[in-house]
Formats: C-alpha cells, sequence, structure tokens
C-alpha cells in the first residue's frame, strides 16, 4: 500500500524534481572528487559546501511550505527547529573532539574548561553516540513542536496571534541560548569540529558525502510531504486552511491533524539544521534570530506556496542572490532588497515562481488533453462531446 501512496503522489513534475535533485547529489561530488583541479567542468570544495548549504535551506523551505501552503499555520520561528537539530548534531561533533581540543580535556568541551565548568552536564550525556545524537536531531524539535502545538492549536489560536507566540518562541531560546550558564557556548556556540563518524569534516570527500547525503534527505523530505498532501490527510489539510470552522462543524479533529503536521515539520527542520551544521562548521544562538525564521518565509512565498518545489526552489534562488549581493558593494543594502523582493513578489506574484507558471501552464494543458481527446475520438468513429453553449 505504501509503494502505490508514494507512485501516486509523484506526477510528472514531482518526478522531474527528484531526478534533478538526484543528478545533482551524484554528479556535483563526482566532479569533486574525480576531475583534477583546474578543469571547466570540476566543482571546487568551497562550491560543494555552499550548495549544500542551500539544500538543507530547501529542507527547511519544504517543512515551512508542508504547514503554511497546505495546512494555513504561518509559523515565524520555524528557525528554532532549525537551530535544535543543528545544536544535537553541534554537541554529538563536539564530544568528537575529545583531548585534541586546546585545553587537552577528553570529556569536556573547550568552552566548559574555559568557564571552569566541573563535569559535563547530564544533557550532554549519549552525545558521544551517532545513534542518540541523530535521535535527538529528530526528537528534540519534534517535542517541542508537539507541546507546542498541543496548548496553542487545543486554545485554538490561530491567524495572525500564532505567528506572533511562534516568533515569541524562538526569541525565547535566543535569549536563553545566548546564556554562558546554560552549557551551549553561549554567544560563540559550538565550532572547531573535527570529525564525522571518524571522517575528518575538512576533506573533500566528507564534503562530498555530507552534500550527497543532504541531497538524499530532500528528496525523502519532498517524497514524505508528496504522499501527505496526496492522500486523504492532505485534503483535510486544505480544507482546515481553506475553510477550518467548516471542518471542524463536518466532525473533523482539526487540531490533531494541524498538532501532526506541525510537528513532522519541526522533525524535518531538524534534520535540516542537522546536515547543516558539519557543512558550515559552527552553529551559534544567531541561528534562533527570528529575522532567520522569517526569511525562510520569503523562500516559500517568492518559490510559490502550497507547491513544494516552489518551495525548494525560491530557497535556492533566494540564497544564491543573497550569496552575489552580499559579497560586493550592495552588502549593506541586501536587507531592503530582501524586503523589496517579498512586496515585489506579494504584489506581482502573489502564487509565487512555481505557482504563477501553474497558473499560466493550466489553460494550455487543457486545449492539449481536450485536443488528444477529440483526435483519439476521430480514430474511434465517435464525434467528441460539446459544451452546452
Amino acid at each position: 500500500m505504501m509503494p502505490h501512496l508514494l507512485t501516486r503522489s509523484l506526477d510528472r513534475a514531482a518526478v522531474s524534481f527528484v531526478l534533478i535533485v538526484a543528478a545533482c547529489g551524484l554528479l556535483i561530488p563526482l566532479s569533486n572528487l574525480l576531475l583534477p583541479a583546474g578543469s571547466a567542468l570540476q566543482v571546487p570544495t568551497y562550491l560543494v559546501a555552499l550548495w549544500g548549504k542551500y539544500v538543507c535551506y530547501a529542507i527547511l523551505a519544504l517543512s515551512i511550505d508542508l504547514i503554511w501552503g497546505y495546512c494555513g499555520i504561518l509559523s515565524l520561528g520555524h528557525g528554532a527547529f532549525f537551530a535544535l537539530g543543528g545544536y544535537a548534531m553541534g554537541m554529538y561533533l563536539m564530544r568528537q573532539i575529545g583531548a585534541r581540543g586546546v585545553y587537552g580535556n577528553p570529556l569536556l568541551p573547550d568552552f566548559m574548561v574555559f568557564l571552569n565548568w566541573p563535569k559535563l552536564p547530564w544533557y550532554w550525556y549519549g552525545f558521544d553516540m551517532f545513534w542518540f545524537a541523530a535521535l535527538m536531531v529528530v526528537l528534540v524539535p519534534g517535542l517541542l513542536a508537539f507541546c507546542f502545538g498541543w496548548l496553542a492549536f487545543r486554545s485554538r489560536v490561530t491567524g495572525v496571534y500564532l505567528s506572533i507566540i511562534t516568533q515569541a518562541m524562538t526569541y525565547a531560546l535566543l535569549l536563553g541560548f545566548f546564556r554562558n550558564d546554560f552549557g551551549f557556548g553561549g554567544n560563540n556556540g559550538l565550532t572547531d569540529f573535527k570529525d564525522i563518524l571518524g571522517f575528518n569534516v575538512q576533506a573533500e570527500g566528507t564534503r562530498a558525502a555530507l552534500f550527497a547525503l543532504s541531497c538524499l534527505a530532500l528528496i525523502l523530505a519532498f517524497v514524505i510531504c508528496r504522499a501527505v498532501v496526496s492522500s486523504k490527510l492532505g485534503k483535510v489539510l486544505i480544507a482546515i486552511r481553506d475553510a477550518e470552522s467548516r471542518t471542524r462543524f463536518l466532525g473533523y479533529r482539526v487540531e490533531s491533524y494541524k498538532l501532526f503536521v506541525f510537528t513532522l515539520s519541526a522533525c524535518m527542520a531538524g534534520v535540516a539544521g542537522a546536515l547543516y551544521v558539519p557543512q558550515v562548521g559552527i552553529i551559534n544562538p544567531s541561528e534562533f534570530a527570528p529575522g532567520n525564521s522569517i526569511e525562510a518565509v520569503i523562500w516559500v512565498a517568492v518559490g510559490g506556496r502550497g507547491t513544494l518545489v516552489g518551495a525548494a526552489l525560491g530557497a535556492i534562488v533566494v540564497n544564491y542572490a543573497k550569496t552575489f549581493f552580499t559579497s560586493g558593494a550592495l552588502a549593506p543594502y541586501w536587507l531592503f532588497m530582501l524586503g523589496a523582493l517579498f512586496v515585489l513578489v506579494t504584489l506581482l506574484l502573489p502564487k509565487g515562481i512555481v505557482g504563477t507558471f501553474n497558473a499560466w501552464w493550466e489553460p494550455f494543458k487543457t486545449k492539449r488533453i481536450e485536443a488528444n481527446a477529440e483526435s483519439a475520438a476521430r480514430e474511434d468513429g465517435v464525434s467528441a462531446p460539446k459544451l452546452a453553449e
């Protein structure tokens, strides 16, 4: 039944997206590792890491589009789940440093030695094992989303009020993680990573493998989202988005549906954050900044809310533009440009890039289907039915 559900959920555009991501996840690492430096087709290692970061952002955008585009939940604090997944992976990477740190302590990370911590806090136990860290990458953001969502949705907090309290949640976490006594490195965060699963995180092969793994995670996240939105559950989510009160009056437990999709979305964001950290090399409290969550919403709006493919495309396009424009004379004005982009997209392309293209292509698709039907009818000797005038 599961293979049938996945097959039914993947249309031609979805299959094309999966194939493109799979091709990138295979060809880019091979180009980086096998072709000689200086070759026209060789992808430099720094670009592999940069594009890997874009892929992680695309997973985060998918998680936001799942709840906003299909369920109408506008979260302005999804960066918190992304950062929590990143911190879970960062804690594992810090434990792998061991005695190779600046202070040579085999148990305590350098920042704890510097702050005179007498022993390792209890919530750091287990992070020396990868399987435990991988579990926490999903469990911690998911548990926070479940608790937060249960309280918010049970109280029927919706609309702008829900957006505000999600922003307050991530800001509260920002303040907490900034404190040195919180046990996560304070303002500096976690950095100076050495190994992941015994492999040097700075090595070309490791970076190529992380990029390929990020592409695989993007494909899995996309397929899961497609399976959700194409199922009966997805139709209920769309009904909640368009008419929540009416859906509740029909007997559906709206709170349960919203809680499930919100928790699933947070787990996806946590995985994106975990893949992001070893490729970037640092995780600090700035990832909790509300501006990051708002920027992620802009990615979805630019690409096309409620399209999934558009959300991933928007994340890549906007972040590429950010990389391009923040490296020159326009760097001080990037935030103004980002705000202007959001305003222009809202006014001129309210459905985003992919949504606008789909709306433009739909009449041509309908005409082609009608033409094929008429052609098939003529071959069978049957006249095609005409629409009533």
